[in-house]
């Protein structure tokens, strides 16, 4: 009726009464509900939506699009399932709009981390597929990591630092490691044994702490399981420095197994 305040959703079409407007404050009127101030000028409310998508979020959301093309329709097509494949083209598209969102202001990108471990056993077409991916705007924060020195890189006979090409090796910032000492391997194996809930005299751990700087640290965590098995066996609830030795006896790391088949006959030509 007159004299009501209206709020008019702008984006929905929802129509809400606010009130009744002051200035028919002096009127007897059993129905209003409060009085408010009748707005000045031309009202303009904007709502801020903030939504974190990925770019496959986008991509499987548009794989077969419907509807317009603003920010709006795009959020609203990531809520329909689809099963449809993701070509290359749509992932062109899908960056092109993203990245004129980007100038615009309207998105903001945030990289995400991507965390390869053993990097060397990638073969040549994924080290190419990395370095032009590399190369855009678009790509996340890439880490590698791996335990390998001068390698064949997989699919060619060239060798190559931890078995990476040369051309994306110059574009890594390479960390600097140092090998563990004694006392920290023996820290490492006591925090690994309490998370596993196995008991370790400290003799047993300095033994398998040797055992990990003549093999690696790898296989020293490796043998807690097994020493563990052979204390049970025992009736002891704490992995001793015999259990340790004897479960040395009973496994080979791989340097000693590949020490044993290049000087035995018949399995190596």
């Amino acid at each position: 009726s007159v004299g009501d305040v209206m709020y008019i959703e702008a984006n929905s079409g929802a129509v809400k009464r606010v009130g009744r407007s002051d200035a028919y404050a002096t009127e007897f009127d059993l129905e209003a509900e409060e009085y408010v101030p009748l707005p000045k000028g031309d009202v303009h409310k904007k709502k801020e939506v903030v939504q974190d998508v990925t770019l496959h979020d986008l991509d499987v959301a548009n794989a077969r699009p419907q509807g317009g093309k603003d920010v709006l329709s795009l959020m609203a097509a990531m809520g329909k399932a689809k099963k449809t494949e993701i070509t290359e083209k749509l992932r062109t598209e899908i960056n092109r709009v993203v990245n004129r969102y980007i100038d615009q202001g309207v998105a903001e990108l945030i990289p995400g981390v991507l965390f390869i471990d053993e990097v060397h056993m990638l073969d040549i077409e994924c080290f190419t597929y990395l370095n032009r991916s590399l190369e855009s705007t678009l790509s996340p924060i890439v880490v590698f990591a791996t335990n390998r020195g001068v390698c064949r890189i997989r699919g060619t006979d060239v060798l190559a630092p931890h078995g990476i090409p040369m051309d994306l090796l110059d574009r890594m910032v390479i960390v600097r490691t140092v090998q563990y000492n004694a006392d920290e391997m023996v820290q490492i194996l006591s925090l690994r044994a309490t998370v596993e809930g196995i008991e370790v005299e400290e003799s047993a751990l300095r033994l398998l702490s040797d055992i990990g700087a003549r093999t690696s640290l790898r296989y020293a965590v490796q043998m807690l399981t097994p020493a563990r098995i052979v204390a049970e066996t025992s009736g002891r609830t704490a992995i001793s420095e015999d259990d340790v030795k004897d479960v040395d006896l009973l496994f080979v790391d791989g340097k000693r197994s590949g020490q044993m088949l290049a000087t035995a006959e018949g399995y190596l030509s």
